[in-house]
């Protein structure tokens, strides 16, 4: 069995994001270089914890950056990222990948910090920001996907 979800993302961010944040984005996104420094996701283990609590290896990878057809969901896979324009003055998100729930906590990183830079219409009177919907590869049912109190929720 494979435990694939489509995650849809359909976001406007505010347009004060730093060049250096806004590098890191693309890369992330599968449409830049790496840059030098990591700072929305910082690290990357790919091996278990040492006796310090520190990472053995670390193996930075973009987290939305898949793009052609899909496995899994059927369709393509795409991120795009497009910069302030016009009187909107907000960077337009939009991501529909396959991900794996081995891979929700380091991607639940940079969601939770794009959750921090939403334009205001994502924001509901409660603390939480709605990014898009999620929904396992078999079902035809979409979920919401939100970040409540700094915390992606996850189906």
């Amino acid at each position: 069995m494979t435990d694939i979800y489509e995650l849809s993302i359909n976001l406007n961010l505010q347009d004060r994001l730093s060049d250096g944040e806004v590098a890191e984005l693309r890369w992330h996104l599968g449409l830049g270089p790496k840059p030098e420094s990591l700072g929305i996701v910082p690290a990357f283990p790919t091996v278990a914890e040492d006796d310090q609590g520190e990472p053995a290896e670390d193996d930075p990878a973009p987290l939305l950056g898949q793009h052609g057809q899909a496995w899994k969901v059927d369709g393509a896979l795409v991120s795009v990222l497009l910069p302030p324009e016009g009187s909107d003055r907000t960077w337009a998100l939009t991501v529909r990948q396959e991900i794996h729930p081995d891979e929700f906590d380091r991607t639940g990183e940079l969601l939770s910090w794009l959750a921090t830079k939403a334009d205001d219409r994502h924001r509901a009177p409660t603390s939480t920001v709605r990014l898009g919907w999620i929904r396992f590869y078999e079902s035809d049912k979409f979920e919401p996907l939100v970040v409540r109190e700094g915390e992606v929720v996850w189906p």
